[in-house]
């Protein structure tokens, strides 16, 4: 592999976008706080956006060098970037600039829609979320396809984590792609960038902000040909992913959980209106992605080899305590 396919550089203009927006953050953050929607201001033009957020601050931002970039362990791409296969679902997001990113652009080639699957859900998840969302990605990963997710805690992390099992796996981030965020998963985003990738429309070093996890849910909806939502509130954020997902034209999934729950009662909504019923990873493949690989029966786990992950989990990552239940939930518990 030649050095620019090593490190590729998004052009100028879409390198500035990236550095509009880490520079107007805040002035984005007050805005949308007072009513205004991510949706609305990210797809403004450039000159609009600063017009709209910040015109005095916007004034003066110009394009990051590929030094700077990748002085921070990251790289960038954009349509324009002619030496790599940028992701064509991308293309339909209007004014979308460059997307940084850590791990081995080479897989880029793999992000075509038809061969990635979103999977999203909810922060705080219950035990059969968890599982549902790790088998789907274990399984997934093993018939090839991209498992693409959010890295928050809940079913993002468990969908990475099965994902990172058998196959790919990326994780689309609301912060900068070299900030570990949440700190606690800072080991899986690790893990993630030595066999996947990190990707992010915000530069290295930019924090995380509260419009910028609906603003990267857009990404991640228009990465894949279907976007499955394990278990989501009535006011989840990842029901806002499936809603870009329709806008977009692809498949949104759901898997159906308890009438009586509420982290279900968002997904179970979606089943209401007509979204695709998700029981497994081969109800994915029939719904949306015909002519797919058949899955073949997953291998069982080790129990010494889960306990083994559980403990190195828990021992790299500055687990909170809150979090740290689900982990053992979902890993197996350690020897006593």
């Amino acid at each position: 592999m030649n050095a620019r396919l090593d490190h590729p550089t998004a052009c100028p203009q879409c390198l500035r976008r990236g550095a509009l927006l880490g520079v107007l953050a805040p002035y984005i953050e007050r805005i949308v706080t007072g009513g205004a929607t991510v949706g609305e201001l990210m797809a403004l033009s450039d000159d609009e956006l600063a017009r709209r957020v910040s015109p005095t601050t916007a004034h003066h931002v110009g394009s990051p060098t590929r030094q700077t970039i990748e002085s921070s362990g990251c790289w960038s791409i954009c349509q324009h970037t002619a030496t790599l296969d940028y992701p064509s679902g991308l293309r339909e997001l209007p004014y979308l600039g460059a997307i940084y990113g850590r791990g081995a652009p080479a897989l880029l080639a793999e992000l075509s829609p038809s061969r990635v699957v979103s999977v999203v859900g909810a922060r705080r998840a219950s035990s059969y979320g968890r599982d549902v969302a790790r088998q789907l990605g274990r399984d997934l990963a093993a018939a090839g396809i991209v498992v693409v997710s959010g890295l928050a805690f809940g079913i993002d992390a468990c969908a990475h984590r099965g994902a990172l099992e058998t196959g790919r796996t990326v994780a689309v981030l609301g912060c900068g792609p070299d900030v570990a965020y949440p700190a606690a998963h800072r080991s899986l985003w690790r893990r993630i960038q030595e066999n996947g990738l990190v990707l992010s429309e915000l530069p290295p070093g930019t924090g995380a902000w509260r419009w910028s996890f609906p603003a990267r849910n857009r990404i991640m909806a228009a990465l894949a040909e279907m976007t499955v939502v394990v278990e989501a509130a009535e006011k989840s954020g990842s029901l806002l992913t499936a809603e870009i997902a329709r806008d977009l034209g692809r498949e949104v999934g759901a898997v159906p959980g308890p009438v009586n729950s509420r982290t279900s009662a968002g997904s179970n909504d979606l089943l209401a209106d007509g979204a695709s019923l998700v029981r497994n990873a081969e109800d994915i493949l029939n719904a949306r992605l015909s002519g797919g690989p058949i899955i073949s029966a997953p291998q069982p786990l080790d129990p010494l080899q889960v306990r083994r992950d559980a403990r190195a989990i828990i021992g790299e990552d500055r687990v909170p305590t809150d979090v740290l239940h689900d982990l053992v939930t979902t890993y197996g518990e350690a020897d006593r």
